[in-house]
């Protein structure tokens, strides 16, 4: 991959950081982009001890912002000239109840979560169609398959990626660029921590669904120890970044690919009575 360009967006921790020493450590030159620049001490010590500092270039780069997406698309074609491989993984977890939860804070997730993704993944579609090559690799979730309650937001924006990766896909394989989803379920990174975002009202012991909220949340802590290890979502993307033809979904974690076909396999009030049994145990 020696020469070859790859960006990586979201990389000041969690997937993308451990994604960019990976895809360093193939031997392309990493565009590491992140909103705040002064957080990249943490993914410069990684690629230091792996030893691939030198293949990893931070960059500021807003995935919301018109003017931060246009100055970094200059950047890269006054500098590289070329992307072979775009990681979109920038975003982070909305939670809250769909009556709890205000429009702006819903306009707030997708904005990153979506609008961000078109809007970078639009800035470098030129460059890639006349290259007749490159890989645009998308960050989805198992929560773009399977929906859960308290967390419609981040679901929502991770349904709407899934749909418009595939059109896209349909769009760009004519030019020889290949699009592809990558669908984790639960690892140990931050989304779950600093990067999840619950709706205030929410939280509140007044809310009617506060309840309902301490029994999601302990759903999730309990299965905190069956969290995989976010190193191997980095190697699977690392690795169909250089394969010649992916295949659009590459689901992966543990339960992941079974809940996903028992989910399409069963009939919609059996699978809704499994999810909230699990959850209220009844």
């Amino acid at each position: 991959m020696k020469n070859q360009t790859a960006i990586v967006t979201g990389t000041s921790s969690g997937f993308g950081l451990i994604t960019s020493v990976a895809l360093a450590g193939k031997g392309f030159t990493v565009i590491a982009a992140m909103r705040n620049c002064e957080k990249k001490g943490k993914l410069l010590q990684e690629a230091q001890k792996h030893g691939v500092e030198s293949n990893i270039i931070v960059h500021e780069l807003d995935v919301t912002n018109v003017g931060s997406i246009k100055a970094f698309q200059t950047w890269i074609n006054d500098e590289f000239g070329r992307v072979d491989v775009l990681v979109n993984n920038a975003g982070y977890a909305g939670a809250g109840f769909v009556e709890e939860v205000s429009m702006d804070e819903y306009r707030k997730q997708f904005d990153t979560n979506v609008f961000g993704v078109i809007a970078v993944t639009k800035a470098f579609l030129p460059l890639m169609r006349r290259q007749k090559r490159g890989c645009i690799i998308n960050i989805s979730s198992i929560s773009g398959r399977v929906a859960f309650p308290g967390l419609s937001p981040y679901v929502a924006s991770k349904y709407a990626i899934e749909g418009w990766s595939e059109s896209l896909r349909l769009e760009m394989k004519h030019f020889g660029v290949k699009v592809v989803l990558i669908e984790p379920g639960s690892y140990k990174t931050n989304i779950w921590s600093t990067g999840k975002q619950v709706a205030v009202e929410s939280l509140h012991s007044h809310s009617p669904y506060h309840a309902y909220m301490q029994k999601i949340e302990g759903y999730i802590a309990k299965g905190e120890n069956s969290f995989g290890n976010p190193e191997d979502v980095a190697k699977e993307i690392a690795e169909i970044a250089t394969l010649p033809n992916p295949g659009i979904r590459y689901p992966i974690g543990t339960g992941v690919k079974a809940t996903i076909f028992l989910k399409n396999l069963l009939p919609w009030r059996i699978w809704e009575k499994i999810v909230l049994s699990k959850l209220f145990g009844k």
